[in-house]
Order: structure tokens, then sequence, then C-alpha cells
């Protein structure tokens, strides 16, 4: 098997953002992996502090490449309207394109506009539409908080990311790892293929049920997905009123 080149010096990212590379490069001495876990653990301290109580969230996942002109950036701006009307704080990742829009969206119809953002070696900068915003540096940690305060998932067209975290809230619905909650795909067309293959390939085969396959709903009516999120949010209304209460003392915000 031909081992591909390693990239010379010009080509490896600054020495601050290595980590990511060593973090699956094998072991390492036991205090730098020390090292590794406090600042892993660190970053979901700071995470689950930061994002308490932002209230509940629909997470909206896409692609960051989609302009301002592109008709599912308008999409979104419209669903992040549609998801602040409904009552829900809109959680993205944070960055350009769909996440950008869904935000702006938000804060347009006086919403909660959170944003998720991820260091990136090419610096992804929080867009200019987020109430508040966190910086991680792992992509695990992050996906984490897009889910652990979500009450729903809205997925715009997107790539590699956005499949990710996609297959991430199915496969922890399907495994009943958290509640059964809605996952949308809006954008009926682009995600045809997807569904096509997941109900005629993967159902066919037996590797999913049926069930699994009808976990995802696809849609282009921002109508619908406000009148899914309102019925889930007036379903979850005991749990929601139960959270908890911020503590000025620990500087809780």
């Amino acid at each position: 098997m031909t081992t591909p080149p390693r990239p010379d010096d010009s080509e490896r990212p600054p020495r601050s953002d290595l980590h990511h590379i060593e973090f699956l490069d094998g072991p390492k001495s036991r205090l730098s992996e020390l090292a590794r876990i406090i600042r892993i653990a660190g970053e979901f301290f700071r995470g689950f502090r930061d994002l308490h109580f932002v209230g509940p969230c629909v997470s909206v996942f896409g692609s960051a490449r989609f302009p301002e002109d592109h008709s599912y950036y308008a999409l979104a701006r419209e669903v992040g309207k549609r998801l602040a009307m409904a009552g829900a704080t809109v959680m993205t990742g944070g960055g350009p394109g769909i996440m950008e829009a869904a935000n702006r969206g938000a804060r347009e119809a006086g919403g909660y506009s959170i944003g998720c953002n991820i260091k990136l070696l090419t610096e992804q900068q929080p867009n200019p539409y987020l109430d508040r915003w966190i910086t991680f540096r792992y992509f695990f940690v992050r996906k984490v908080m897009l889910v652990k305060y979500s009450y729903a998932f809205v997925v715009m067209p997107g790539g590699f990311g956005t499949l990710d975290e996609l297959f991430e809230a199915v496969t922890l619905v399907q495994t009943r790892k958290i509640a059964s909650f809605p996952v949308i795909l809006m954008g009926v067309d682009y995600w045809a293929p997807l569904l096509d293959f997941v109900k005629q390939t993967l159902v066919g085969a037996g590797t999913i049920s049926q069930s699994d396959a009808d976990l995802m709903t696809p849609t282009d009516s921002p109508d619908e997905v406000e009148g899914i999120i309102r019925r889930t949010l007036a379903a979850n209304r005991t749990a929601i009123a139960a959270r908890p209460r911020q503590i000025r003392l620990l500087m809780e915000r």
C-alpha cells in the first residue's frame, strides 16, 4: 500500500492547531494525554455553562457556502423567523451561509439567536446575527452542544458536515439516546436522492427498519416547520418549565 506524502512545513497548520492531528495520531506521553483530557473537559464545562439558560432550542444545520442571493439562504432565513415566532431559540453552527440565514431570520423576528462556532485552520468567524456564541476547538464537543439543548433539528442542504450532523441526530433518536425529537429536512429536491438511498437500499438490505427511515420528515413548507415546532414545544412544556433558574452569585446569565 502506498503511503501518502506528509505535508511539508509550509502546509502544516500552526502549532496551536496541531492538537487536532495529534489527537488521532496514537498514544502520546501520559502527561500530554492528561493535558488533552483537561482541555476537552474544560471545553465541555465552558459549553454547558454558557448555554445552560439559552431556552428551548431548535438546531438548524446547513452549508456555509450558500451566498445571500441563493434560494436556500432565503428559505433558511424564513425558517429562522418561523422558529422564533414559535417560541424557539435558534441555534446554528454560528458561521456563514445557511447558519447565518437562520440566525438572521430569528433576529429579525425578535427571537434569540445562538451560535456554536468551530475553530478551523481557515478561521470561521461568527456571523453578525448572533445574540450569543461560543467557539469550540473540537467538532465532537460542538456536536454535543448542538444536540443537548435542542428539541428539534432542521436540516438544510449542506455537505459532509451537514450529513454528519444529520445522521448523528437520527442515530441518537433511533437508538433512543435522546427523545424522539423531529428531524426535518428542508429542500425536498436536494434530499430526494439521499432519501431514496435510505428507503430503498438501507431498508431493502435490512440494515435499518422502515420506522427508522420515517424519522426524517422532508418538506419545503415553513408553515409545516412552524407547526411541527409549536406542537413539539407544547408537548415538552412541563420539561421546559422545569429548567433550572439562574443564580446571580454564580454569575450565570
